[in-house]
């Protein structure tokens, strides 16, 4: 449910706690009652939940490898995304190459992280054009 913004969190209740303490200072989104609806359902329909995970987490693990035989390096991942530095070509110019391309990924060019890219997991489909396009620019790069 990430795309309205929506999680639950488990854990003992001074950790629930301190989380509550803060989540307004952080999360500017606010649920409405249709948002906690829709949570609320997500988390009833178990072979829903449990087929579009299996779908991310399947979608991922071949990023993983394709990724890798691009030349990316990243810590392992267990979410939707994945934080990737390529082994010789420039965060920047690959952000800009693909943005040209109407491909979005997260860049910062801030200390220590202005070199890697947090690459979302898409559908098997967009996954397919970042690919190729990832293989058009590094080509141009020469990386």
């Amino acid at each position: 449910m990430a795309g309205i913004r929506i999680g639950f969190a488990i854990g003992s209740e001074k950790l629930i706690g301190y989380m509550n303490d803060v989540k307004f200072s952080v999360n500017s989104y606010t649920m409405n009652h249709l948002t906690i609806q829709c949570g609320a359902q997500a988390i009833r329909d178990d072979a829903y939940f449990r087929e579009m995970t299996g779908r991310i987490i399947a979608t991922r693990e071949n990023a993983k490898k394709r990724l890798t035989a691009l030349g990316f390096t990243f810590p392992d991942s267990m979410s939707n995304f994945i934080f990737a530095s390529h082994r010789s070509a420039d965060a920047g110019r690959i952000f800009e190459a693909l943005k040209s391309r109407g491909i979005f990924v997260r860049y910062w060019n801030k200390p220590r992280i202005s070199n890697s890219l947090r690459i979302t997991i898409g559908t098997d489909a967009e996954m397919e054009q970042l690919y190729a396009a990832l293989t058009e620019i590094l080509a141009k790069e020469g990386a």
